[in-house]
């Protein structure tokens, strides 16, 4: 049976590529890559680096594809749902097209495939609609939140406080009382969460020479956070960052403000 490995590759270092993950990218008879193209190039060539760099099955074949483009407008869910399809079909098609019976293929997941990925919901879709069968194997990758927690270095929970993790569009609609993870934030959820109280951790481009770190009280930073957003994005067509925002046990213990880019950003 046909088998397909679901390698986490991290957060854009190609350092954070685990050993695990090396052997599994150089078992695998064919990668399967889909490119985003135009603005979004640099995503494709960190999984080109990290093929160029680990691996080394001269037998290994790379098939790529354009990735199909997610409906922005009207209702959210279906836009994503139709967008999850149109993946299923692709992906679908490269596994039974470009895959023999008992050969094994693998998808490079930014970060880890359990967290804030659909991947794996893509996989079990393909499985069901019956066209084409194989097995599973999900290999972990460091996910935003734990190169966020690394970059900052800070611990990503605190005793007895639990951690929420949750999006902007969620956030949006209720602010939990756990300290908060906050993925796919288009800014608009920062930009109107009450600040009373909460401190912000905030990285963009984690891992990559762009990457660029924020913390301190949020109503001190968000202002700043807001600002860099919209300047590395409108830079770079493009823009992935994520959030811990943190309640404080004592108001008048604030975190303190501070900025940090790398020297290639």
């Amino acid at each position: 049976m046909r088998r397909i490995l679901v390698i986490g590759i991290g957060a854009g270092d190609p350092r954070h590529m685990t050993v695990e993950a090396i052997e599994a990218l150089n078992a695998a008879d064919a990668l399967f890559l889909l490119d985003k193209g135009g603005a979004k190039a640099d995503l494709m060539q960190v999984r080109e680096a990290i093929c160029d760099r680990f691996l080394t099955n001269p037998a290994c074949r790379r098939v790529i594809a354009p990735s199909p483009p997610r409906d922005a407008g009207g209702d959210y869910r279906a836009g994503v749902d139709a967008w999850h399809a149109e993946k299923a079909a692709l992906y679908g098609a490269m596994i039974r097209d470009e895959l023999g019976p008992e050969e094994t293929g693998a998808i490079l997941v930014w970060g880890d495939p359990a967290l804030y990925d659909s991947t794996l919901r893509i996989l079990d879709a393909i499985r069901a609609a019956g066209t084409v069968s194989f097995e599973t194997r999900v290999i972990p990758g460091i996910s935003a939140a734990q190169a966020l927690a690394a970059a900052h270095g800070i611990p990503l929970n605190r005793i007895g406080v639990p951690v929420h993790f949750t999006t902007g569009r969620k956030i949006r609609e209720a602010m939990p009382p756990a300290d908060s993870v906050v993925f796919l934030d288009s800014g608009e959820a920062l930009a109107e969460i009450a600040a009373d109280g909460l401190d912000v951790f905030w990285g963009a481009y984690l891992g990559t020479p762009d990457e660029v770190l924020v913390a301190g009280a949020l109503a001190d930073v968000r202002d700043t956070i807001l600002r860099i957003r919209a300047e590395k994005r409108a830079a770079k067509g493009w823009i992935m960052d994520i959030y811990l925002l943190r309640r404080r046990e004592d108001p008048a213990e604030a975190q303190p403000s501070k900025s940090i880019a790398r020297s290639g950003s």
